[in-house]
């Protein structure tokens, strides 16, 4: 049975989620139709300049995304904290980005002055803007929203776009996001789409490494900030570097269907993460096999079910033996 999306979220444990949307249609999202030999891979396009633009309004950060042909793959950081922190005024002007809003939030954005009555509406209306500001639920509700409108509109016809709702999985722990992360910018290698990192069109770590050719992270994607420390600022807890030559050999062993253990010179991050190179080859390309669930160690599982009174822990037997 599926398990309600607000017993699967908990910020308290973890603010990284890895979220996966399927499509219905023959056709596929992006692929060619075999029967009239029409194209559809601009719709790939369509995706990632979408989810890149919520990004921008939404304060939830894009760490990892692949468009594939049929399916997204997307892994969200939840900044509930700059939500909270945010003026009614900017958490107004950010929601009329996305939606029209009410007559009350219009005229405010207007400078009209409000009554006494209109306030108390105004400040409840507010309070719920800025929730959905940092709610993964209403992210992937616009993305897959528009998206679907105009594949629609484009095959002139009416219906489902997208296989029910998207899934989700709570990533708990370093262990758990750098396998993810990698799992989903391998994608295209993985199906035999793209040869290289570099090749992997409409993807985070092609995203990635063409601003790294400028010494540069990407403005739209949640930074790296390096080795976790007592004042960390935030970002990913991973140095760029060695994430995206770990991605690349691994890329490499997959593309050429080898058995064997990666290259020397990545081994400090796998060892920092505590994951054998042997585990670190199977979650890359087995992640969403092996985990149906929230991921992480044994004690970050413990703490993430326990504030979401969950009796059961989902996965407790691959954690322990790939990721302990």
């Amino acid at each position: 049975m599926a398990i309600a999306r607000k017993r699967q979220i908990s910020l308290v444990d973890t603010k990284y989620y890895h979220c996966i949307s399927r499509c219905v249609r023959r056709a596929f999202l992006c692929g060619e139709d075999r029967f009239t030999g029409q194209s559809y891979e601009h719709r790939r396009g369509w995706v990632e300049d979408k989810l890149l633009e919520l990004a921008k309004v939404f304060c939830i950060d894009v760490c990892a995304y692949a468009v594939m042909s049929n399916h997204t793959h997307l892994v969200l950081y939840v900044d509930d904290n700059r939500a909270n922190r945010l003026n009614d005024k900017a958490i107004v002007i950010r929601w009329h980005k996305l939606c029209k809003g009410t007559l009350l939030t219009q005229k405010y954005v207007r400078g009209e002055k409000l009554s006494r009555v209109e306030l108390i509406f105004f400040n409840q209306t507010v309070k719920q803007y800025r929730e959905r500001l940092a709610s993964i639920s209403w992210f992937m509700r616009l993305l897959n929203e528009d998206i679907a409108r105009r594949a629609n509109k484009e095959d002139n016809c009416t219906g489902r776009f997208w296989e029910g709702r998207f899934t989700s999985q709570a990533l708990l722990d370093e262990a758990a996001l750098s396998a993810c992360m990698a799992y989903v910018d391998l994608n295209p290698i993985r199906a035999k789409i793209a040869n290289t990192t570099e090749e992997s069109d409409h993807t985070s770590v092609q995203n990635r490494l063409t601003c790294a050719a400028e010494g540069k992270q990407p403005k739209q994607l949640l930074r790296f900030a390096g080795m976790p420390r007592q004042i960390m600022p935030k970002g990913l807890p991973f140095e760029l570097k060695s994430y995206l030559e770990l991605v690349e050999l691994t890329g490499r062993i997959i593309r050429e269907d080898k058995r064997g253990h990666i290259d020397n010179m990545t081994l400090p991050l796998l060892e920092r993460l505590n994951i054998s190179p042997e585990n670190w080859l199977k979650l890359t390309t087995q992640f969403t096999r092996v985990f149906h669930g929230a991921v992480g160690r044994p004690n970050s599982q413990a703490s993430y079910c326990e504030n979401l009174k969950r009796k059961r822990r989902s996965n407790i037997s691959n954690c322990e033996k790939l990721l302990a």
